[in-house]
């Protein structure tokens, strides 16, 4: 166990140092620079020059030198890492927008986590115990629409309905706990979908095996069947499943923030992309990375509590 842990931190700076070179290129490539503003709010040439030369934007080799410099060092006033500053919001650092972003968008997907693995595992249960049933059909349905329908979709239907139509709750805004109903159930019926489906299969394979065949035939109950002998085993397909999940929704949809006007790491993103605020971007998708190698570390942890028999080296 401790070798894994081992090698999967030797591994952290090089998987990041990759994702971070390939964002990179791609942010570099792209044309145009932050300073591209519209006809009129354009400042002169010599001054596009003289800000881009203060940013080390003039050259990839400067810029790229100064970035990471600052994430080894840091920076004056800034203990390492430091993102660099903000290209968009002028009066703040990359890093004061990860901090006030960050746990917006990882309240929102620990509720959102909540939701799926609510829906999710109690929807594949039902289909394991009462296969063909009313319900177990009405849960697949439902299933098939979290997969199918994107979320700007689902986004929009629950707005329309709940905030608009009905008036139950609110179509937008933050701090309040009615606040992360919409937006959770938007960014975790797809997870949920998912893991229904993965666990209806899982357990319909393992109530299916020889040892839960016997645990029947010597007078256990179906149910106490499932919870006992089989849940165990057919989670693991869904603990795999959950490890880049709970990266995603611990950073936010990008998509669910915007629809619902969320202050988290989402919104600040888009806004990144559309201005072309290459700091904003790298230290997003910096922290994004870090979080997955993290989440799928924990998953991979947790395979020796759920199945003894696997060993990890």
């Amino acid at each position: 166990m401790s070798r894994l842990i081992l090698a999967r931190l030797v591994q952290l700076p090089i998987i990041l140092g990759v994702i971070f070179f390939v964002t990179f290129t791609m942010v570099w490539v792209l044309p145009g620079n932050p300073l591209e503003l519209p006809e009129g709010k354009r400042p002169p040439a010599e001054v596009q020059e003289a800000m881009l030369r203060a940013y080390h934007m003039d050259s990839p080799w400067s810029f790229l030198k100064s970035y990471v410099t600052g994430l080894a060092v840091g920076a004056s006033g800034h203990a390492p890492p430091y993102f660099g500053p903000s290209l968009q919001y002028r009066d703040q650092s990359v890093n004061d927008i990860l901090l006030n972003g960050l746990p917006v968008s990882a309240a929102l997907g620990a509720a959102a986590m909540f939701v799926s693995l609510v829906l999710g595992l109690s929807a594949g249960v039902i289909g394991a115990l009462w296969p063909g049933s009313w319900l177990d059909r009405g849960s697949l349905a439902v299933a098939l629409a979290g997969v199918s329908l994107p979320s700007f979709v689902v986004a929009s239907l629950l707005l329309v309905i709940f905030g608009g139509l009905l008036h139950l709750m609110p179509i937008g805004g933050w701090g309040r706990a009615e606040h992360f109903v919409l937006p959770a159930i938007t960014l975790g019926l797809g997870p949920a979908a998912y893991i229904a489906r993965l666990i209806r299969l899982g357990l319909a394979d393992v109530m299916a095996s020889d040892y839960v065949r016997t645990a029947l035939a010597k007078g256990r109950s179906r149910s106490g069947a499932l919870f006992h002998h089989a849940f165990k085993i057919a989670f693991l397909p869904v603990l795999s499943f959950l490890g880049p999940t709970a990266a995603l929704v611990a950073t936010g949809s990008f998509v669910v923030e915007k629809v619902f006007n969320i202050p988290g790491m989402g919104e600040h993103f888009v806004n990144a992309v559309l201005n072309k605020d290459q700091f904003l971007v790298l230290g997003v998708v910096l922290v994004y990375a870090t979080l997955l190698v993290v989440f799928n570390l924990v998953v991979d942890v947790s395979y020796a509590w759920f199945d003894p028999r696997i060993e990890i080296a």
